[in-house]
């Protein structure tokens, strides 16, 4: 059950294990089980389903940050959840986990990862599952599952897409971690900054974002992640189409007019 209520700014919603609130079109999602390092336990993952189908749902929705409290970002799967279940019930889990990152991707909305801690195995694929990553200075990223004999293969999936594969491999085939500086270098980290700048970083990036038209930017998230796997041939043939419905809408003929006659544009929110 979440526990709902408005504030002066916005609405804030509790859960025991996921926090989410809704503020001037940002929505904020944080992990908070710092107690058992934010470790993606199934009522975690299921809170999380459900906060990205409430979100998707949400015209007013236009970034979200997501973060988590405690030492550690996300320390993966509960292990404590996991030894000697059923061959069923790891399926659940796993298909369950899979659906929650790739809700992240095919949110309309801009995911931006604000990591100040580690991140690992299932944690470090949340990370690659957003669209963007700002982190601190003393974050870390891992998929040491190899070393608990249960290779990260479904984290493997949006860090082979985010970094090039020896890196990945290794990260995969060792199970050490990387530093914030090597993620960056890599590509799995836009910014890294301070962990007293962490905030301010993370709020310029949003105010850059939400500036944008919400409806651009919805069509230009789901082209980039739909054509980004293509053969250049393909990937034309199919943003044609997709050029075409974002040059007819409204915000586009009001962005072209408005730079044309010197002045800001007025987005229509939709």
């Amino acid at each position: 059950m979440w526990d709902s209520r408005h504030t002066g700014e916005g609405v804030f919603k509790m859960h025991e294990n996921l926090l989410m609130e809704s503020k001037a079109g940002i929505v904020y999602l944080t992990l908070n089980r710092p107690d058992k390092r934010n470790a993606l336990s199934l009522d975690l993952l299921v809170q999380l389903e459900h906060a990205i189908e409430t979100i998707a749902a949400d015209p007013l929705a236009r970034v979200v940050v997501l973060a988590a409290r405690g030492s550690v970002f996300s320390a993966g799967h509960d292990l404590s959840e996991m030894v000697g279940q059923s061959e069923e019930a790891y399926r659940e889990l796993f298909q369950l986990c899979s659906r929650v990152m790739l809700g992240l991707r095919q949110l309309p909305q801009p995911v931006i990862a604000r990591v100040h801690g580690l991140a690992t195995a299932a944690g470090c694929q949340l990370v690659a599952s957003c669209d963007l990553v700002v982190a601190a200075e003393e974050a870390a990223f891992a998929t040491p599952g190899v070393k608990i004999g249960l290779f990260c293969t479904t984290p493997m999936i949006p860090l082979v897409r985010a970094i090039p594969a020896k890196a990945a491999l290794e990260m995969l085939l060792t199970g050490s971690p990387i530093t914030a500086r090597r993620a960056y270098e890599l590509g799995l980290v836009n910014r890294v900054v301070a962990s007293s700048e962490l905030d301010t970083a993370v709020n310029t990036l949003v105010g850059t974002i939400i500036a944008m038209s919400p409806l651009v930017l919805r069509i230009g998230k789901r082209a980039f992640h739909d054509l980004k796997g293509l053969d250049e041939a393909e990937a034309y043939d199919k943003a044609v189409p997709i050029m075409l419905e974002n040059a007819l809408c409204r915000d586009a003929q009001e962005g072209m007019s408005a730079f044309l006659q010197k002045r800001q544009p007025q987005w229509s929110g939709a």
